[in-house]
C-alpha cells in the first residue's frame, strides 16, 4: 500500500478523487474555515457499510452552515493544528483528528503507550479508546472541553506530553552506559583473568599447543552459543534490570527464573570473595620475596583480602560512574600487560631466561609443543574443567542491564565483540607461548652442551642446553612447572603482575556491582516474600545499597574462609547452570511458536540454542561432578518451592505459550477420536448466574467434576443489549478470578440475550471446544413457580426441553433454602463499605482534632467533604451503628449455613438414588462419583427402583446382578412396588441426604 505524505494532499478539502477509503486531516484554521464556507457544496462521500441507525448515531454532516460547531469542539483548547507542516501520523500529540468515510472520528493512533505492560517502568500503560466510546462521543451534538476530548483521542491516562515531561524529569541525573563503557569492558575484564597470566602456560604445557587450542575453542563455542541466546532473548522486547534473572524469568516464568536468580546472586557474591583472595595471593606471594610478611601466609590473605573488598565496596557505593571508570583504568593496565607479554616475545632472550626455557620463536620447540603430555592424574577433561572457568563471565554486562542506554543494541554488540577478541587474545597468548618456552627447564645457566655431549634430541638440546635431568627430578622453571612464565618472557615483568591485580580486581568489582543488582531486581518481584526489604534502591540511578551491605558480608565471609578451593567448582556450576538455563529459554521460546517471539537480533537458531544447553550441562559433570547434583538440588528445591507459592506475576512467558500449543493440540487430536462409553463423564454448563451468587449449586457440580469433567458457570444478562455486554464484559475476569480464588476448577461464560432462554440456549448450542462440550446441563429447582410470572415458568419449562433437543441431559438441584444468596452479598458488601466510610471518618476526626479546637467543627466538614462524605455525621454514625448491632442471623442465617453445606465434610450416611426409568446411566453415574470424594467417601449408595409387588426379590436379584456388572458398589437395594401411588408430602426428594435435604433429578 502506498501513502502519499505531502501536504497538499492531506490539506485539500475536497479530494478529486473521492472512495471509500479517503482520509483527510482537517485544517481547523480560521483561514481554512473562511475557505470552506466559499465552497457551497460539501465533499461527496461513498456510503459506509454502516447500518441506518449507526448512520443516524455517526452521521455528522460537514457543511458551512454548522462550521461553527465544530470549531467549538475542536479549537477549544490546543486541539487545533494550524501548520501546513502537519504529518499524517504524527502520532505523538493530541491533535490528530481525520475525516474518514466522511466522518469526523476520534480514533486513537498507534502509539506505544498502549502496548505497554500493566506496571511498566516505562511509563503508564494507556487504554485505547473502545468503540463504544467513541460512537458516543461523536454523537454528541455538544462542544467537547479540552480535557475530555484529549482524553478520548488519546484514551485515558496521562496524555503523552505529559508523560514526555515526566518521564524527562525522572531520568534527569541518571547514569546510563553505552554498549562500550556498559557491555564490552566489563565482559572482557571478567573474561581475562588471572587464568590468562598464571594458568594458560601450564595448560599448554599439558595438553599441547593443539589440545590447547581446541580447549579454547571448545570453551569458546559454550560461550559463544549462551552469547547468542543471551543476544536472541535480550532483543525481544524491553530489557529491565536483574541480567541472567530477568531474561531467565520473563522467557520460563517465575519458577525457573526465581529458583536460578537466587543462586546466580549468590554465586557472584561468593566470586567476589574467590578473586579478592587471588589478588591477595599475589601480594602474598611479593611479600615472602622481599622478606615482609605481617603475620602469617593464611592471616596475610584475610587481613590483605578485607581491606581490598572495603576498598571496592566504597567504589561500588560511590556510584556507576566512578565504578565504571575504575573499570576502564582497569582495562587499559590490562591491556598493557597483554601488549607487554607479546612484545616480550620477540626480544632477544638472555642467557638467564635460556636457562629457564625460553627462546624465543622456535619451529622446533613449536613442533615438540605441539602434542599432549599430560602428567599423571590429568587427562583432556581435567585439564578443560581448570581452564573452562577462565572463559566464563559474558553476562557482566547483561548483568547491570538497568543501567545501558539501549540494553536491546548494547548486550549483542558488546557480549558477542568481547567473546571474540577475548577468544583471540587466549589463542594468540597460547600459541606463542608454545611456541616460545620448552615445558622443563632447571634455571641452571651452566646447563649446557658442550662439544662432545650427545644430545637427547630434544628442541632445548638443539639450542644448547641439556635438561635432561627434569625427566628424573622435578624442576623448578618451563611450561609445566613455573606459573610465572608469562612474566619472565614479558619485556617488563612487574607489568604482568600489575595485569594480575587488574585482572582480579577488575572481575571481583563487576561481580560486587553484578551480585546487588541482580538481586534487588529479584526481590521487586516479589518472590520471595522474605527478601523484599532487599528491594529498595536509592537515589536516581536506584541504586541496591542494602544488597550492596548482604553481598559484602557474604564476600567477607568467604575471605575469612581464605580456602576456596572446595566453593570454587560450585560456583563454576552456578554460573554454568544459569548459561544453561538462558540457551534452554531462547529454545523454548522458539518452540513454542508464539507471534509474541521476535527476535531483532536474527543470528540463533533453536536446536543450536538446545545444545548450548546440553553442552552446559555436560561441561557441569566434566568440571565436577558433584558439585552439578548439588547445583541441581538447590535448584530443584527452590524451583518446588516457587511453584508452591505460586507467585502472583504473569510476564507472558514461553511456558504459558507452550501450555497453550499443547492444550490446543490435545484438543485437535481428541477430535479425531470417537467418543467411548468408557470414558463418558459428565461435562457440566451451570447455571449459577455469577458463581458467587450460588455457591452451593456450583459446590455440588464440582464434586462430580473435579479432576474429572468439564464444568462451566454460566450466567445470562438480560436488557438492553449495551449495558448488557458492558457489565457482562467488566466482570469477565473477576468472576474467572473468584473460581481460581476458591480453588475451584470450572470456567465462567455468559452471554448477553433478549430473554433468559435464549441466553441458555446459546450455551448449550456454542459452549465447549471440539469434545470438550458440555453433555449435562445443571439448574436449580425453582422454588417460586407457582407464584412466578407466566412467562418465567415457561422459559424454565423451554430451557429443558432444549436441553433435551440438543441431547444433553438434565440435572435439577434443590435444597431447602434455595441457593440464590445475593442478598447476602449486597449487604456484605454495604458492611464493608461503611466500615471503610467508619474508619476513614475516625481517622478524618483524629487529624483533626487540633484544628477543631481552633475552628470548630468546620474543619472537620471541609475534611469529610474530601472524602464524599455527604451525610452529616451524627447521622451517618447513627447508621454505622445501627447495621453493626443487626444480627447476621436478621439476613437469613440459614441461608448462609446452606450455601456452605457442600464445602464440608460429609457426615455418614446414605445417597438414595432413585432409579425409576432408564436415562444411559447419568442417575448412577453422578452419585457414584459422588462416592469417590473425600467428602463424601463415607456415604454409601441406596438404590431404589420400580418393580412388582409380587416379585420384589426377583427384582433385588436382578438389579444387584446389573449393579454388580457396572462395579458399582452400593448398601442396599429398595424394590417400589406402588410406584403408580400418588406419593405422600413428605416424600420431598428423589435421590439425596434426608439430614441435608438435597434433591437432585436427573434425566438424560
Amino acid at each position: 500500500m502506498s501513502l502519499n505524505n505531502s501536504s497538499n494532499i492531506f490539506l485539500d478539502s475536497v479530494p478529486s478523487n473521492t472512495n471509500r477509503f479517503q482520509v483527510n486531516v482537517i485544517n481547523e484554521n480560521h483561514e481554512s474555515s473562511a475557505a470552506a464556507n466559499d465552497n457551497t457544496d460539501p465533499p461527496h462521500y461513498e456510503e459506509t457499510s454502516f447500518g441506518d441507525e449507526a448512520q443516524k448515531r455517526l452521521r455528522i454532516s460537514f457543511r458551512p452552515g454548522n462550521q461553527e460547531c465544530y470549531d467549538n469542539f475542536f479549537q477549544s483548547g490546543e486541539t487545533a493544528k494550524t501548520d501546513a507542516s502537519f504529518h499524517a501520523y504524527d502520532s505523538h500529540t493530541n491533535t490528530y483528528y481525520l475525516q474518514t468515510f466522511g466522518h469526523n472520528t476520534m480514533d486513537a493512533v498507534p502509539k506505544i503507550e498502549y502496548y505497554r505492560n500493566t506496571g511498566s517502568i516505562s511509563g503508564p500503560k494507556v487504554n485505547r479508546p473502545s468503540l463504544l466510546e467513541i460512537h458516543e462521543q461523536l454523537a454528541k451534538n455538544v462542544a467537547v472541553t479540552p480535557s475530555s476530548a484529549d482524553r478520548v483521542a488519546n484514551g485515558d491516562g496521562i496524555p503523552g506530553d505529559e508523560q514526555a515531561e515526566n518521564k524527562e524529569d525522572n531520568q534527569a541525573g541518571v547514569v546510563k552506559f553505552g554498549w562500550v563503557k556498559g557491555v564490552l569492558v566489563r565482559c572482557m575484564l571478567n573474561i581475562w583473568g588471572v587464568m590468562l597470566f598464571i594458568r594458560l602456560s601450564w595448560i599448554v604445557g599439558e595438553a599441547g599447543i593443539g589440545l590447547g587450542v581446541l580447549i579454547i575453542l571448545l570453551s569458546t563455542m559454550v560461550t559463544s552459543i549462551t552469547g547468542l541466546s543471551t543476544s536472541a532473548i535480550a532483543t525481544n522486547g524491553f530489557v529491565r534490570g536483574g541480567g541472567a534473572y530477568y531474561l531467565i524469568s520473563r522467557s520460563l516464568g517465575p519458577e525457573f527464573g526465581g529458583s536460578i536468580g537466587l543462586i546466580f546472586a549468590f554465586a557472584n557474591a561468593v566470586a567476589v570473595a574467590m578473586y579478592v583472595v587471588g589478588f591477595a595471593e599475589t601480594v602474598v606471594d611479593l611479600l615472602k620475596e622481599s622478606d615482609s610478611m605481617m603475620v602469617d601466609p593464611t592471616n596475610d590473605i584475610r587481613i590483605i583480602g578485607s581491606i581490598t573488598v572495603v576498598i571496592l565496596l566504597g567504589i561500588s557505593v560511590a556510584g556507576m560512574e566512578w565504578e565504571a571508570k575504575a573499570q576502564v583504568i582497569l582495562l587499559v593496565i590490562l591491556l598493557i600487560a597483554i601488549a607487554n607479554f607479546f612484545i616480550g616475545t620477540v626480544i632477544p632472550s638472555n642467557n638467564e631466561k635460556k636457562s629457564r626455557g625460553f627462546f624465543n620463536y622456535q619451529a622446533s620447540i613449536f613442533a615438540e609443543n605441539f602434542g599432549p603430555r599430560f602428567t599423571k592424574g590429568e587427562g583432556f577433561f581435567s585439564v578443560f574443567a581448570i581452564f573452562f572457568p577462565a572463559a566464563t563471565g559474558i553476562l557482566a554486562g547483561a548483568n547491570i542491564s538497568g543501567d545501558l542506554e539501549d540494553p536491546q543494541d548494547a548486550i549483542p554488540r558488546g557480549t558477542m565483540l568481547a567473546i571474540f577478541i577475548t577468544t583471540v587474545v587466549y589463542l594468540g597468548v597460547a600459541i606463542c607461548v608454545g611456541a616460545c618456552v620448552v615445558r622443563d627447564a632447571t634455571g641452571n645457566m651452566n646447563d649446557t652442551i658442550i662439544s662432545g655431549m650427545n644430545c637427547n634430541g630434544s628442541a632445548a638440546c638443539g639450542l644448547g642446553y641439556d635438561f635432561s635431568r627434569c625427566r628424573h627430578e622435578p624442576c623448578q622453571y618451563g611450561l609445566m612447572n613455573n606459573f610465572q612464565v608469562m612474566s619472565m618472557v614479558s619485556g617488563f615483568g612487574p607489568l604482568i603482575t600489575a595485569g594480575i591485580f587488574s585482572a582480579t580486581l577488575s572481575s571481583a568489582l563487576a561481580s560486587l556491582v553484578s551480585a546487588p543488582k541482580v538481586f534487588q531486581a529479584l526481590c521487586k518481584d516479589n518472590i520471595y516474600k522474605a527478601l523484599q526489604f532487599f528491594a529498595k534502591g536509592y537515589g536516581k540511578n536506584n541504586e541496591p545499597l542494602r544488597g550492596y551491605i548482604l553481598t559484602f558480608l557474604i564476600a567477607m565471609a568467604f575471605i575469612l574462609i581464605a580456602e576456596l578451593n572446595t566453593i570454587a567448582p560450585i560456583i563454576s556450576n552456578f554460573f554454568l547452570a544459569s548459561y544453561a538455563l538462558i540457551n534452554f529459554s531462547c529454545f523454548h521460546a522458539s518452540y513454542a511458536k508464539s507471534p509474541g517471539w521476535r527476535p531483532a537480533y536474527g543470528i540463533y537458531n533453536m536446536w543450536v540454542s538446545l545444545f548450548g544447553a546440553v553442552l552446559c550441562c555436560a561441561v557441569m559433570f566434566v568440571i565436577n561432578w558433584w558439585a552439578a547434583v548439588i547445583t541441581y538440588v538447590i535448584e530443584f528445591f527452590l524451583y518446588v518451592y516457587v511453584t508452591y507459592k505460586k507467585p502472583d506475576v504473569n510476564w507472558g512467558s514461553s511456558t504459558q505459550a507452550l501450555s497453550y500449543v499443547s492444550a490446543l493440540d490435545n484438543a485437535l487430536e481428541l477430535t479425531t477420536v470417537e467418543d467411548h462409553v468408557k470414558n463418558f463423564r459428565p461435562q457440566c454448563i451451570v447455571l449459577t448466574g455469577g458463581p458467587m451468587t450460588r455457591p452451593a449449586l456450583l459446590d455440588i457440580t464440582h464434586a462430580f467434576t473435579k479432576n474429572s469433567g468439564l464444568c462451566i458457570c454460566c450466567e445470562v444478562f438480560v436488557g438492553p443489549r449495551k449495558l448488557c455486554v458492558k457489565e457482562m464484559n467488566g466482570g469477565m475476569a473477576k468472576k474467572q478470578a473468584w473460581l481460581i480464588k476458591n480453588k475451584i476448577k470450572a470456567f465462567y461464560a455468559a452471554v448477553a440475550a433478549d430473554c433468559f432462554r435464549d441466553g441458555v440456549r446459546s450455551l448449550l448450542q456454542a459452549s465447549g471446544l471440539g469434545r470438550m462440550k458440555p453433555n449435562t446441563l445443571v439448574i436449580g429447582y425453582k422454588k417460586n413457580w407457582r407464584k412466578a410470572p407466566l412467562t418465567e415458568t415457561e422459559n424454565y419449562v423451554g430451557i429443558i426441553h432444549d436441553a433435551f433437543d440438543f441431547e444433553i441431559g438434565v440435572v435439577i438441584v434443590r435444597i431447602s433454602q434455595g441457593f440464590d444468596i445475593s442478598q447476602v452479598l449486597q449487604v456484605q458488601e454495604e458492611l464493608e463499605r461503611l466500615e471503610q466510610e467508619r474508619l476513614a471518618l475516625e481517622a478524618t476526626i483524629k487529624d483533626n482534632e487540633c484544628e477543631e479546637e481552633s475552628g470548630g467543627i468546620r474543619g472537620l466538614f471541609k475534611k469529610a467533604g474530601k472524602l464524599n462524605i455527604t451525610k452529616t455525621t451524627p447521622k451517618k454514625d447513627g447508621s454505622i451503628n445501627t447495621i453493626q448491632s443487626m444480627h447476621v442471623g436478621e439476613f437469613n442465617q440459614k441461608l448462609v449455613e446452606a450455601s456452605t453445606q457442600f464445602k464440608k465434610k460429609q457426615e455418614k450416611g446414605t445417597i438414595d438414588v432413585w432409579w425409576l426409568f432408564d436415562d444411559g446411566g447419568l442417575t448412577l453415574l453422578i452419585p457414584y462419583i459422588l462416592t469417590l470424594r473425600k467428602k463424601w467417601k463415607d456415604c454409601k449408595l441406596r438404590i431404589y427402583v420400580g418393580g412388582k409387588i409380587n416379585r420384589i426379590e426377583e427384582e433385588k436379584i436382578a438389579m444387584a446382578s446389573l449393579l454388580s456388572k457396572f462395579r458399582i458398589k452400593f448398601a442396599d437395594i429398595h424394590i417400589i412396588g406402588d410406584i403408580n401411588i400418588k406419593p405422600n408430602k413428605e416424600s420431598d426428594f428423589l435421590m439425596g441426604s434426608n439430614k441435608k435435604g438435597l434433591q437432585i433429578i436427573m434425566k438424560n
